[in-house]
């Protein structure tokens, strides 16, 4: 190994990144960090400059959710690290690979509560897999490298690095740490024997798909695998593109209120084989799918990390393995004859294209589960999907049919403003792909200004603001809980599609059904970052079932 000659800390730290393969990262400038920002002046890296730390956050969470690499994001000392914790939660709890480099006080600053002074170790413990701050520019390789591999290894997540504004500008000669590739686990050949064992005993076997360290191998490795064995899959929740959706053994997804036949095949299944996920309270209906401590079926959990096997749900058998590694183990496993449950498969993917097929009447001129049905229709097969958080998103989950591996880009975790920021990264990241982001009236203000973003990039991605005026999943609960005692829920919008064309983009309002396919027409051909600002009525409170408003908003 090498060592450079003597570079500043701000050098190292970006040499380490194109050693890592980084191609770029995002960021929101800082004085903090202006040593590691002058280095990125002369690298290769792409540097994707944002407008709110949030923003930044999310889409280096949404780069690790398309990649598997860790993406990167800088963001200053301070406000700015408390901003980006959003994009770090959303890591941790989708379980990807990021690493957020923060600015921080000069050294001889430290524990005077200097300006922005923030211990992040303390601030981002319970929310990162790790956090650290490099006081030495000696120990960058060793430390950028370790946070790499904490980022991708076992269970992924994100990892947080403080960079003294001193440290950057302080020199060292230290030789550049090698690439890093995470560990695989695989299966033991005792453990794929006990799958084919159990498997065979069955009567009612289910595969659920979920989590991350997957590969579009993968995804068809184990489509492979339900064929050989006539499995019906379902995918776990916003983790719906591990499967095509056409594929003829695919049972549907876990989210928010299921299908009625996918939850009677878990409470009937015997064997579940559980590939990547956790089950947490989004898929699992609130801990109800499956029994705690130990479940009524027999659970097979695949997960990559150790601390996952048995943290909720006590399994039949625990193996700890990567998706990709235990897709890969199981091309050789045959069924041993005859299967008991010929023809569940087929008749799950039938019940799925029932309960997804078409949308039901809507009160109100614009009918948003026929836009999604059309949309379906229409879209490539590799278009990417992106959403936040909100009842907007159930139409997405329910008639939207995913083909292709990580096209749906949307957080487990349940944050808002996340759609508009993953668009833009996407469609930074594959330009020849259709990127449409969904969001909320709610939602989309929480970070429509990287609007601004891809309207700088050149980002032509489509952002569809399904606007009823209100907090909708909010204000459902309230009326649900506190009938008659609506507050704090009610919104006053802009004109979205005016607020597109003030940044440079393409912008149309759509207030009937009919007026939609025309509008995205358009959008798509205007070839610049478009916003179909589409006003739905109120009561079209969510995908399963309307409401009438029971008292006058506060």
């Amino acid at each position: 190994m090498t060592i450079r000659n003597t570079r500043t800390g701000g050098q190292i730290l970006i040499d380490q990144l194109v050693a890592q393969g980084v191609e770029r990262v995002t960021c929101v400038p800082g004085e903090s960090y202006l040593a590691a920002l002058d280095a990125l002046h002369d690298s290769p890296i792409d540097v994707v400059i944002c407008r709110a730390e949030g923003g930044a956050a999310m889409m280096a969470e949404a780069y690790g959710k398309l990649t598997g690499r860790p993406g990167i994001c800088f963001v200053t000392r301070g406000p700015g690290a408390t901003n980006a914790s959003h994009g770090v939660h959303i890591a941790m709890q989708d379980s990807t690979p990021m690493i957020l480099f923060v600015g921080q006080v000069d050294t001889g600053m430290r524990e005077r509560e200097a300006f922005q002074e923030l211990d992040y170790k303390a601030v981002f413990g319970s929310m990162a897999k790790w956090a650290v701050e490099i006081d030495r520019p000696d120990r960058i390789p060793e430390l950028v490298a370790r946070a790499f591999r904490v980022a991708m290894q076992g269970r992924p997540g994100p990892v947080v690095i403080a960079l003294p504004e001193n440290m950057l500008t302080e020199t060292a000669a230290v030789a550049d740490a090698m690439r890093i590739e995470p560990a695989v686990s695989w299966p033991a050949p005792s453990d794929l024997e006990r799958v084919g064992a159990m498997l065979a005993s069955a009567k009612a076997p289910l595969v659920i798909l979920g989590g991350s360290r997957w590969t579009d191998e993968a995804t068809k490795s184990i489509a492979r695998f339900a064929e050989r064995f006539g499995l019906p899959v379902a995918t776990s929740f916003r983790r719906a593109s591990l499967i095509d959706a056409d594929h003829s053994h695919y049972a549907g997804d876990l989210g928010i209120g299921p299908s009625p036949g996918l939850k009677a095949r878990i409470d009937n299944a015997d064997v579940v084989l559980l590939i990547g996920g956790r089950m947490s309270e989004m898929p699992s209906s609130s801990y109800t799918l499956l029994e705690i401590p130990t479940p009524q079926q027999k659970l097979i959990h695949v997960h990559p990390g150790s601390e996952e096997l048995g943290r909720v749900y006590q399994p039949a058998l625990a193996i700890q393995a990567t998706p990709a590694a235990f897709a890969a183990a199981v091309e050789t496993l045959k069924p041993s004859g005859a299967v008991a449950w010929k023809g569940e498969a087929a008749k799950a993917h039938a019940d799925y294209l029932a309960w997804t097929d078409k949308a039901r009447e809507l009160p109100g001129t614009f009918q948003y589960g026929q836009v999604m049905t059309w949309l379906r229709d229409r879209l490539p097969k590799d278009a990417i999907v992106c959403n936040g958080a909100g009842n907007y998103a159930g139409w997405i989950h329910r008639h939207h049919r995913f083909h292709s591996f990580a096209a749906q880009l949307a957080p487990t975790s349940g944050s808002m403003g996340y759609g508009v920021p993953a668009g833009v990264l996407a469609k930074r990241q594959y330009p020849d792909r259709v990127v449409v982001a969904f969001a909320g009236d709610g939602c989309f203000l929480m970070n429509g200004q990287e609007f601004a973003t891809a309207v700088q990039y050149d980002a032509p991605l489509i952002v569809i603001v399904v606007d009823n005026s209100q907090y909708g999943t909010i204000r459902m609960h309230q009326e649900r809980d506190y009938p008659g005692r609506v507050v704090g829920t009610q919104l006053k919008n802009p004109d979205f599609a005016m607020y597109a064309k003030a940044f440079g983009g393409h912008g149309e309002r759509v207030e009937r059904t009919e007026e939609f396919a025309p509008a995205f027409e358009r959008a798509l051909a205007s070839g610049k970052p478009a916003i179909l600002h589409c006003i739905i009525d109120p009561r079209a409170i969510s995908v399963g079932k309307d409401f009438v408003p029971q008292a006058k908003a506060r």
